[in-house]
């Protein structure tokens, strides 16, 4: 297939390109990485009528950490890029394990963080990871800006908060709280095919082990990101034992909405979801100071 005809236009500078948006509205798309668009136009599920290529934009291509331990990424750095930083290895730990699952090498060297995150796929990762850590998003526009935190921004399958004159020009990720250990696991048919089913834990415990906090979020469980939120509740004043970890599984997966595919049904999809967070569990509470190294 390929795309139906399209005006183009490659904006020098933000500004301009926030210009064309605002002219353009709904007709426009914006082009990142491309690897979700394209696809999607070469079937023409999506027809725009101008296509705003923000390649050009090497302000919004960064890592920065600021005085006080937040990372904030331009929407434009390359997924490679996240998966090979010091700064993200060190300080954001759950990303840091997540990138190798996105999908493939070639993809990522394309792919940017903020085209996955605009584009809002439910079965997506870099969403799930967002939404575990807390994640805010800037959403720019000619008249001004707004932050949107990450479990607000996603509002439905591939929507987003964002609205047609908005670009989403940057990511921040909160430092993580002393004593917390973070995982992320998922089940794919194949190494880079898009998962089944997966989880990202984040669990913070206190000097004794107790957790104090604790976060689960599910992918492809549901049209966005899927917080198990009474389920985390269940861990926290408790230390970590087997019948716990059982019990919170099985509270999670009663919290998820997976929908059936021609991949997997619904009842096995939630049975994903019980068996990987026992073991992303396992995993995050022995990457705390208190349980082990991470």
């Amino acid at each position: 297939m390929k795309p139906a005809s399209f005006a183009y236009v490659a904006p020098p500078t933000l500004d301009a390109a926030l210009t064309a948006v605002q002219q353009h509205g709904f007709d426009a798309k914006l082009l990142a990485g491309g690897q979700s668009l394209v696809p999607v136009m070469n079937f023409r599920l999506a027809q725009p009528g101008v296509l705003v290529d923000l390649n050009r934009l090497s302000e919004l291509d960064f890592i920065q950490q600021t005085a006080d331990g937040r990372l904030r990424f331009g929407s434009m750095t390359r997924q490679r890029t996240l998966e090979r930083h010091p700064l993200v290895a060190a300080h954001a730990p759950l990303l840091y394990e997540t990138m190798p699952h996105v999908a493939h090498t070639q993809i990522r060297n394309r792919g940017t963080f903020g085209g996955s995150l605009a584009h809002a796929d439910p079965a997506a990762e870099l969403p799930v990871v967002l939404v575990a850590l807390y994640g805010r998003v800037r959403l720019q526009k000619v008249s001004g800006e707004r932050w949107v935190n990450g479990a607000d921004f996603f509002t439905g399958l591939f929507e987003t908060a964002c609205t047609d004159e908005e670009i989403l020009t940057e990511i921040e990720l909160p430092p993580l709280p002393p004593h917390t250990g973070t995982a992320f696991l998922e089940v794919a048919r194949r190494h880079g095919d898009y998962a089944l089913g997966g989880v990202a834990v984040v669990v913070t415990v206190d000097q004794s082990g107790a957790c104090t906090a604790a976060r689960l979020v599910y992918l492809n469980a549901g049209d966005v990101p899927m917080v198990a939120a009474q389920a985390g509740a269940m861990l926290v004043g408790q230390k970590m034992n087997d019948g716990l970890v059982t019990a919170v599984a099985e509270a999670a997966q009663k919290e998820i909405a997976p929908n059936g595919d021609i991949h997997a049904s619904a009842a096995y999809k939630r049975h994903l979801a019980r068996v990987l967070t026992v073991r992303a569990l396992h995993l995050a509470f022995a990457r705390t100071a208190v349980g082990g190294e991470h």
